[in-house]
């Protein structure tokens, strides 16, 4: 019996959620499996993949043949890594301690890389947030600087309209004190 290794998709609608299964080739896509081996969650940034490392190595070993984006996720999570260096064993190229230590500084290598880009993102959003907020700080300069204007404007407008208020009251009473010394004679 052939058998492949592929997605069985769960989830709801533009949400979708992924079981890694061992199925016969004539199965279809969401039907009848032999083996559930892992999970893969595309929604998450970065995805997230649950893997039964030792089930899907075996049935790697047996010939299972998986899909493409089957074949990048168990090349992500080292099952390839691990099937070529047990070739190596069996060829006896080297032992199997040493192919044991190969996997693990591959496996060490590969999640310093993953922390050094994650560090890198972090420190790009924090750049990004600086930088948006320093361009914020000028338009509000710019819109204070605005609001300021107008208000001297205002204040400006107000006084001119002030003082001819002014004058013609003390120049009213002015006229009016001639105006009553006439009017008393």
């Amino acid at each position: 019996m052939a058998t492949k290794i592929r997605l069985q998709r769960h989830g709801r609608k533009s949400y979708a959620f992924y079981s890694i299964v061992i199925a016969d080739v004539r199965a279809p896509r969401d039907g009848k499996f032999i083996e559930k081996i892992g999970t893969y969650n595309p929604n998450t940034n970065p995805a997230t993949v649950d893997l039964k490392f030792d089930r899907a190595l075996d049935w790697v070993l047996k010939g299972a043949q998986p899909t493409d984006t089957v074949r990048n996720i168990l090349s992500r999570e080292g099952v390839y890594m691990k099937k070529h260096l047990l070739g190596g064993v069996a060829k006896g190229a080297f032992g199997e301690a040493e192919a044991e230590a190969k996997f693990e500084a591959w496996k060490n290598d590969k999640q310093n890389g993953l922390a050094a880009l994650k560090a890198k993102d972090e420190e790009a959003k924090k750049a990004e947030a600086k930088a948006r907020l320093e361009a914020e700080k000028k338009v509000n300069e710019v819109k204070a600087k605005a609001l300021a204007e107008k208000k001297a404007a205002e204040e400006a407008a107000k006084a001119a309209a002030e003082a001819p208020a002014e004058a013609e009251a003390t120049e009213a009473p002015a006229e009016e004190a001639p105006a009553a010394e006439a009017a008393a004679e």
